[in-house]
């Protein structure tokens, strides 16, 4: 069982700029709530308590400012900076004494990921003991995507980098599930060309164990990645269309920790008085009517 969660929230976010220039790109809104809600909810939705944020440094204090230890929200907190970056796999090298000898799950801290078997499927990932797990979204433009092949029981076949050629629809997104192995495979990764430890070559490692198994989000599910100015909007959009028509908020903190028993209505009212008046508190408000 991962009981344990990286957000991945450092990088230079140089396509957003001059917006990222003052401010981390997981800061800035998307809709009505800082971008670093949207993958903290998952983390929580899986039922990890226990969470790493990965962050540039010089940014700690920005972090703080919304989201300073947890306990406000029934889970714990805590943070390390990147002096800059260096891959993905870092991520493990740099959160080693955080992991231990727990397995660990990590999202990337600019994707989202919304879907009605949302939760179901992220608590059946959590269960894993052994190995690895990626998850996969089918995508228009595979060549735009690290993508996978894989056979009919979802193990991966193969894994390759923005293909020219067709290869595979299945693009991995920024979630995945590792066991406590993805610590020393990630400390024998080598530095590609671009001087980063890549998140391909620990994947093989997994692959050439057959350790490496894929979660895929079908029909009804989305994962959209805001790493440039077009595709933050197209979020920002996807979001407001869905709160706005449906009535319920996604990557509402509160709202989780309070499903699942973490905190209590009086934390709610705390929360109310710190977001002060504004829709998000309106809607914490309506919360404590049910």
């Amino acid at each position: 069982m991962i009981k344990k969660g990286i957000i991945l929230a450092g990088g230079m976010g140089t396509r957003m700029s001059p917006l990222t220039k003052a401010v981390n790109k997981q800061l800035l809104p998307i809709y009505d709530k800082p971008l670093i809600f949207y993958p903290l909810s998952i983390l929580m939705l899986a039922n990890i308590r226990d969470i790493l944020i990965i962050v540039n440094k010089g940014q700690l204090s920005q972090y703080k400012k919304i989201l300073p230890n947890g306990k406000n929200l029934g889970i714990k907190i805590s943070y390390l900076e990147q002096d800059k970056p260096r891959g993905l796999p870092d991520a493990f090298i740099i959160g080693e004494k955080f992991i231990g000898k727990e397995n660990v799950a990590m999202i990337l801290g600019d994707n989202f990921f919304y879907g009605q078997n949302l939760s179901t499927k992220l608590l059946e990932n959590v269960k894993l003991k052994k190995g690895a797990k990626i998850v996969l979204h089918k995508v228009q433009k595979p060549e735009s995507f690290g993508v996978a092949k894989i056979n009919k029981d979802n193990k991966i076949l193969s894994i390759k980098e923005k293909p020219k050629k067709f290869f595979s629809d299945l693009a991995i997104t920024g979630l995945y599930f590792f066991d406590n192995k993805v610590i020393n495979y990630s400390k024998k990764l080598k530095f590609s060309k671009r001087n980063e430890l890549e998140i391909v070559d620990l994947l093989n490692f997994y692959k050439n164990k057959n350790e490496l198994s894929a979660d895929i989000i079908g029909r009804g599910g989305a994962w959209l990645d805001t790493g440039s100015i077009s595709d933050y909007y197209k979020t920002s959009e996807f979001v407001s269309a869905i709160e706005n028509r449906q009535g319920f908020k996604i990557a509402c903190l509160e709202e989780i920790a309070l499903s699942n028993r973490w905190i209590n209505k009086k934390n709610i009212l705390n929360a109310i008085s710190f977001y002060g008046n504004c829709n998000y508190s309106e809607y914490l408000r309506d919360l404590l009517k049910k």
